[in-house]
């Protein structure tokens, strides 16, 4: 029976397996039964000496001894790039200018040099090459980057399109800034209507009845027949508190726009004059715009005064009746005995006309009026006029 070797005496390399075991060296052929036992392998093991192996080190460390010395190439060092400016004097700051001082262009210096490559020999190379030509930054793309990928030519052709306006809103903006420049304008109308017509016209009348003034008081003798547009007397309304001039004519522009009360005295219109025996002084001023001197004449009452001052007297009439609205062709209240006055025969009559209803010339509104009293100059300002 074969002993059996303690673990720490087996060498595997130089003892042979035990005969009738399967390797293990704690387990003999005794411990296996006869019908299990299988055919044994022989193995061998060659095992070098350990002087031998010693000895073949040896020799290669005195080979490579003996080589020729290889070339080694130093690794480039980085191109530091160009030399930092020298320091200078810290720039004033101004308008526009940010103050900066040396360590800020040193670090924005070496913020811009690009650091040195990190691969092989031939990479380096190449980046040192480079450094010399430095390829110029990417422009900026034309479109916003969408999803990660510029947009295609076709996205880009929608996309301008869509910033575009269409026509509806180019329309819609211009039809807008009409109607508000012609808002302005309206209101700028509206405005001189309203307004500036009455101031101009109240200088104008204001200056034609002192220039009548003025001519009486030196004497002048008027004419049999006034010419148009001239101012020949002034009528006084104590209870509206008015007093404008009178003129020839009823023409827009050289009578009625100047804020006076003009005279129906010419062609198949002509009405008698204050100082006839006989007839109907009629006579037409604006209710509305430039003047406005009959503005409030629909107020008269049966019985109100109003009072017409030539150069040789002053003619008192009194109001007995108004026409609320009439056609403008009806010319028949202005007739000697006027129709529907209610006077019946020949006399010495007033008849105010004017537009109605306010800030329109649709009708006219008629006001007539009796005279009560003619009296001189030489005999003084009548009662209604010295209060």
């Amino acid at each position: 029976m074969t002993a059996v070797r303690p673990e720490h005496e087996y060498d595997p390399l130089t003892d042979p397996l035990p005969a009738g075991g399967h390797g293990s060296p704690w387990l003999g052929a005794d411990n296996i039964p006869q019908d299990q036992a299988q055919p044994q392998v022989q193995v061998q093991v060659q095992v070098q000496p350990q002087a031998q192996v010693r000895g073949d080190a040896y020799a290669r460390v005195a080979e490579a001894a003996a080589a020729p010395a290889q070339e080694w190439y130093a690794e480039p060092a980085a191109d530091p790039g160009p030399p930092l400016p020298e320091p200078g004097p810290v720039p004033e700051p101004g308008p526009g200018v940010v103050p900066f001082d040396d360590a800020t262009m040193a670090l924005k210096r070496i913020a811009e040099t690009p650091a040195p490559p990190t691969g092989g020999r031939a990479e380096r190379r190449r980046a040192a090459k480079a450094r010399g030509h430095r390829a110029p930054a990417a422009p900026a793309p034309a479109e916003p980057v969408v999803s990660g990928r510029p947009p295609t030519r076709a996205e880009a052709r929608r996309a301008a399109k869509a910033r575009k306006d269409s026509a509806a809103v180019v329309a819609s903006r211009v039809i807008g800034e009409l109607f508000i420049t012609l808002g302005v304008m309206m209101l700028l109308f509206v405005t001189y209507q309203l307004w500036w017509t009455n101031i101009r016209a109240h200088q104008q009348a204001g200056s034609e009845a002192k220039k009548i003034t003025h001519d009486w008081a030196s004497g002048k003798k008027a004419p049999g027949a006034f010419e148009p547009g001239k101012g020949f007397a002034i009528m006084h309304i104590p209870k509206l508190d008015v007093v404008v001039p009178v003129a020839e004519g009823i023409n827009k522009h050289k009578v009625l726009d100047k804020g006076m009360v003009g005279h129906y005295g010419q062609g198949s219109l002509k009405t008698a004059m204050p100082g006839d025996r006989t007839g109907n002084f009629a006579v037409a001023g604006h209710r509305n715009t430039h003047g406005e001197p009959f503005r409030y004449i629909n107020r008269l009452k049966p019985g109100d005064l109003v009072i017409v001052e030539t150069q040789q007297a002053y003619y008192t009439y009194a109001i007995t009746s108004t026409l609320p609205s009439t056609s403008p062709r009806n010319v028949s209240v202005l007739k000697p005995v006027p129709a529907g006055s209610g006077f019946t025969r020949p006399g010495r009559y007033l008849t105010l006309t004017t537009c109605t209803p306010e800030f329109t010339s649709t009708y006219r509104m008629i006001v007539w009026g009796k005279m009560v009293d003619e009296r001189p100059r030489s005999k003084g300002v009548p009662d209604a006029l010295s209060g």
